[in-house]
């Protein structure tokens, strides 16, 4: 009786020079595109347009393994900058009004107080999740608020999976607030691989 052998597996191929993986490598590059969305960002209004250039640049490196550029990030950036993205830009700070009313009520004596801060919460995640959702569409639903609410509710597991690294960010960046500018990186890479996963040629599971 004779036992087989399967043959050692081939080593990765990497490019000369490169030192660590593609694993690694595509982690570097969320961080590029947390600190370039973060740069975007500081306008307020054109956060929109900062997180659709995230989610555009880094589709290519998700399943392809495309290098990320800072040109290619500056290309979509001004791609995506309109009248309709900068006016949408007038909810962030529309939700941190909330929050701070939220905060507020915690603090507050007032029946139902409790009640009304977590739902405030709960319309404060929603509405980051869809906005996510909608920041990370391909053409020609590109910041579609109306396609990202409709693709929230058709996959409820994506939704979560959103909704919970979106909890996980708002812990690191109270937790460690030096973490802050880089966090859009992970949050856009997230929002990418739950919209491609939930479309068609992407496989729903």
């Amino acid at each position: 009786m004779t036992i087989q052998v399967p043959p050692p597996s081939a080593p990765v191929r990497r490019e000369p020079g490169e030192i660590f993986g593609n694993g690694f490598t595509l982690f570097a590059d969320m961080l590029l595109v947390g600190l370039l969305t973060s740069a975007a960002c500081l306008p307020v209004v054109t956060a929109p347009a900062a997180f659709a250039a995230a989610s555009a640049t880094l589709r290519p490196a998700t399943g392809l393994g495309a290098p990320v550029r800072t040109t290619t990030y500056l290309t979509h950036l001004r791609a995506f900058l309109s009248v309709a993205s900068l006016a949408a830009g007038l909810l962030p700070p529309v939700l941190v009004a909330i929050v701070l009313v939220d905060v507020g009520l915690l603090d507050s004596a007032l029946p139902g107080a409790h009640a009304v801060a977590i739902a405030l919460v709960l319309l404060v995640l929603g509405t980051t999740v869809v906005a996510l959702r909608a920041c990370a569409l391909e053409a020609p639903h590109r910041l579609s608020v109306r396609e990202g609410l409709l693709r929230s509710a058709a996959d409820p597991r994506g939704t979560l999976l959103l909704a919970g690294g979106a909890l996980l960010a708002a812990l690191l960046a109270w937790s460690i607030p030096l973490l802050i500018p880089l966090l859009p990186g992970p949050l856009a890479f997230a929002a990418t691989v739950v919209d491609i996963r939930s479309t068609p040629h992407g496989g729903t599971d």
